[in-house]
């Protein structure tokens, strides 16, 4: 994957994860033929989910393991591609039930895995309620391909003396998620949230699972020990909040034609991000004080919305001053987390190579327009 001139070749490592995936799930649909059409429906929705996307948390996983044992022999290549693949299945997992708890309708510009299945029923003509069915069909399949991420990291072809360290990271990944998800889903239901609460949420639902524990999971396959993950905590950690900071722009002021989603999808579905806890505070009791302003943002989030009124409302979030502020934290916690990589580099805990392709990973999931 890292070619002649020290660079990455990370179209051909998401080729490979692609491929490790296809086979994987080719595998299963073999086990469930004995189940009929309707496993076939859930196998190819499986495969809608985990098709496309940048496979950053795929990429964290293989450079935490090359941070750490910089040379892969053929066969561990192999078996480290199928616990990349287990990070892809356990995000695609967590889209399915997310997309459904959000309302959301598309996901990377195709139906969302609980629309797709609500209209095969309406389309068939069945009994019942359409939006109910896909709801049971999201939940079911968000539960299966969690289940397989288990399966897959489990049994990648990696021994069990570094497999079972592998393991506790990942369970403490699902744990850390799951709550941060449920902290989201509260925040959400009352309609507020500080600045700090808005972080708390960032950090467990998304963060943490984005950029630290695929680390984590690839350097304890190596043989990593402690101290390389408070390494890789110290840059992945920083790096995972200025990520989903990231996110949280693109939820707001993303091209639907680039992100897949609708426009401000994020104030329509009503998300308390840092974004809007920034905005709220600076209306309201900042130098940016309008209090109708913070009333129109606060009231307006999670209603339908058109497109006049989220290009106003971003209009109430610019002159807030909480897109550049946002910006600018995304720019110090980048510098944070590239300094702590140089360190562990300078230090021999970071394979010299594997940061400065892990350097590079921070440029590309911190500058992303999608």
């Amino acid at each position: 994957m890292v070619i002649a001139d020290g660079s990455w070749d990370d179209a051909s490592f998401r080729a490979g994860v692609d491929a490790t995936l296809t086979l994987f799930l080719d595998e299963q649909a073999q086990g469930l033929l004995p189940l009929g059409p309707d496993a076939v429906r859930l196998i190819d929705e499986a495969r809608t989910a985990v098709a496309g996307g940048k496979r950053f948390r795929a990429a964290f996983c293989h450079w935490g393991f090359r941070a750490v044992r910089p040379t892969l022999s053929e066969a561990d290549d192999a078996a480290l591609l199928r616990a990349c693949g287990a990070l892809e299945l356990l995000h695609a997992s967590a889209l399915a039930h997310d997309d459904l708890m959000d309302a959301s309708d598309t996901r990377r510009g195709r139906p969302s895995s609980h629309r797709a299945l609500e209209g095969e029923h309406r389309t068939a003509g069945w009994r019942g309620d359409p939006g109910q069915y896909g709801a049971a069909g999201a939940i079911l399949l968000g539960d299966l391909m969690q289940g397989w991420a288990d399966e897959l990291l489990r049994r990648c072809g990696l021994g069990w003396e570094t497999v079972g360290p592998a393991l506790e990271v990942f369970d403490l990944c699902r744990t850390e998620v799951i709550a941060g998800q449920f902290l989201d889903v509260s925040v959400q239901a009352r309609g507020r949230a500080d600045l700090d609460t808005a972080m708390t949420v960032l950090r467990y639902k998304s963060a943490k699972y984005s950029i630290e524990r695929p680390l984590h999971v690839g350097a304890a396959l190596a043989g990593g020990g402690g101290d390389v993950r408070v390494a890789l905590t110290a840059f992945g950690l920083p790096l995972g909040e200025a990520f989903q900071l990231r996110d949280d722009l693109l939820g707001v002021y993303g091209d639907p034609a680039t992100t897949g989603k609708p426009a401000g999808d994020d104030l329509v579905e009503g998300k308390r991000t840092v974004l809007v806890a920034h905005a709220l505070d600076a209306l309201r009791d900042g130098p940016a004080s309008d209090a109708a302003a913070a009333d129109l943002l606060d009231r307006s989030l999670g209603t339908p919305l058109t497109v006049d009124d989220v290009d106003r409302l971003r209009e109430v979030i610019d002159a807030s001053g909480a897109h550049a502020r946002v910006e600018t934290t995304i720019a110090q916690l980048c510098d944070v987390a590239v300094s702590a990589l140089e360190d562990a580099v300078a230090s021999g805990l970071v394979d010299d190579r594997a940061g400065a392709v892990l350097h590079g990973l921070a440029d590309a999931v911190t500058q992303r327009v999608v």
